[in-house]
């Protein structure tokens, strides 16, 4: 699987961003404290930009700024022979062909090292009136790997959006049971209960999740 799978199988942008933002707001149930959360979702990124971003404490991450343009989504996996440390700036074809509406997110600082070089293995975007989802004209590393860029474990829930694939991969990370109907109520984007909240932790309510729920934009009603 590569950038290209992926990009055949994402929904379209607001489908996506309501799946993103549900991931961070049982990422805040699950995980009081934000700095071990996978994923996150600031609504409120910049005045006209939100962004959802995953980080997994081992080098992977993503990054997808939705705003008026439409969305960009920037995924790099550390280990990934398309690494821009491999060839000393990013693999040919991965940014070639971002249109110039999302420059400013191929430039984005947070988005590139110290050197100001971008830190990608894989990109996707689509602008507000396009139909599908969009990459460059890439040719893949041989050596191998069924996943060269990284986006199979990268993008596997925005793939598979299912409250079973949540299920399990909050299972395996949290080493805990995860309430499947719970998951489910939260992916659909429906009010966070007091019942919901305690399935998923009992040891906060849903008044301990204000600031989260500011912060990611999760529908309140």
């Amino acid at each position: 699987m590569t950038v290209h799978d992926t990009a055949r199988q994402l929904p379209a942008i607001p489908v996506l961003r309501d799946h993103c933002r549900s991931m961070a707001m049982l990422e805040a149930i699950l995980s009081p404290e934000w700095e071990y959360r996978y994923y996150s979702f600031d609504a409120r990124w910049s005045e006209a930009e939100a962004m959802a971003s995953m980080r997994d404490g081992s080098g992977d991450e993503y990054s997808i700024v939705f705003s008026a343009a439409g969305a960009y989504v920037r995924g790099f996996a550390h280990e990934s022979p398309m690494s821009p440390y491999t060839e000393d700036g990013p693999w040919p074809g991965v940014l070639d062909d971002v249109p110039a509406v999302f420059q400013s997110c191929v430039e984005e600082p947070a988005f590139s090292d110290k050197d100001g070089m971008p830190v990608v293995t894989a990109c996707i975007w689509r602008e507000a009136g396009d139909d599908h989802w969009k990459t460059g004209t890439i040719d893949f590393p041989e050596a191998g790997t069924g996943d060269p860029d990284g986006a199979a474990d990268l993008f596997g829930l925005l793939v598979d959006r299912s409250a079973e694939a949540f299920q399990r991969w909050a299972e395996e990370y949290y080493e805990a049971s995860v309430d499947l109907v719970a998951v489910r109520h939260v992916l659909s984007s429906r009010p966070l209960t007091e019942a919901v909240v305690h399935a998923l932790n009992p040891e906060i309510t849903p008044a301990d999740l204000a600031e989260d729920v500011t912060e990611i934009g999760y529908p309140l009603d």
